[in-house]
């Protein structure tokens, strides 16, 4: 099984052992450079994304019926390709999380950090 990659990060462990055990996922393929430079860089003047995600799509139409697809980033592109990879018979799917926040001392300042850990993977 495998798990093509549309987002804008790397996976991390943990996401891996995840997709493994829970999914039976055995290869991760993530955008080549050029198309993960259209992800993560969508530009927010465009009036519809269907011809700027054409390259995309192409790319995807390379996924075996029953593959799963993790897409997020812009609202638009995500909605537009979760409802492709339906009809192309992919698993669309995104990961969850839950995040901690420490609140750290420092003199007069109080630093905030937010921790985010991978939960587990959602169907769309």
């Amino acid at each position: 099984m495998k798990m093509y990659l549309l987002f804008s990060h790397t996976l991390t462990d943990s996401q891996i052992d995840d997709a493994k055990s829970t999914l039976k996922v055995d290869k991760f393929i993530y955008l080549p450079k050029n198309l993960q430079k259209i992800w993560s860089e969508i530009p927010p003047e465009l009036d519809s994304l269907d011809e700027y995600l054409n390259k995309i799509k192409h790319f995807i139409k390379s996924a075996n019926k029953g593959d799963y697809v993790l897409i997020q980033g812009d609202f638009g592109a995500v909605y537009h390709m979760v409802n492709f990879a339906k009809e192309l018979g992919l698993i669309p799917i995104y990961a969850t999380t839950k995040r901690e926040s420490i609140e750290l001392k420092q003199g007069n300042k109080i630093i905030k950090k937010s921790i985010f850990k991978h939960i587990k993977f959602r169907k769309y």
